[in-house]
């Protein structure tokens, strides 16, 4: 039931952000569930490996360079959801960080 909360605050998390930025489109919202899931499934097995890769870098940046890693992982998940369309890495860092704000606000609401 946990995984299932989570999704759907994932979700609604990816539609507000569809809205708020004009540079980031979301046809529906069966489209944004599955962007949720994958971006749950990239952000689980793809960015562990690319923040051991880049240590270093994110290191000498401070963590800064967490955000870069982010918006790739964006840009990837844009890629494979058609119906998902980010205009660049800058809309993707935004989309990221709005994504990341409007999650940890429902999850505070809903008690996760």
């Amino acid at each position: 039931m946990r995984i299932f909360i989570s999704i759907v605050l994932s979700t609604i998390a990816v539609i507000v952000a569809s809205y708020v930025l004009p540079g980031v489109v979301v046809d529906s919202v069966v489209t944004a569930l599955v962007v949720a899931v994958l971006l749950g499934v990239v952000n689980a097995v793809v960015r562990p490996i690319l923040v051991l890769l880049t240590f270093p870098i994110t290191l000498v940046t401070l963590g800064l360079f967490l955000f870069v890693i982010n918006a790739g992982m964006i840009l990837l998940v844009d890629r494979l959801v058609p119906g998902f369309e980010v205009l660049g890495f800058w809309w993707a860092l935004l989309f990221s960080l709005v994504v990341s704000i409007v999650g940890w606000f429902l999850s505070a609401i809903a008690g996760e």
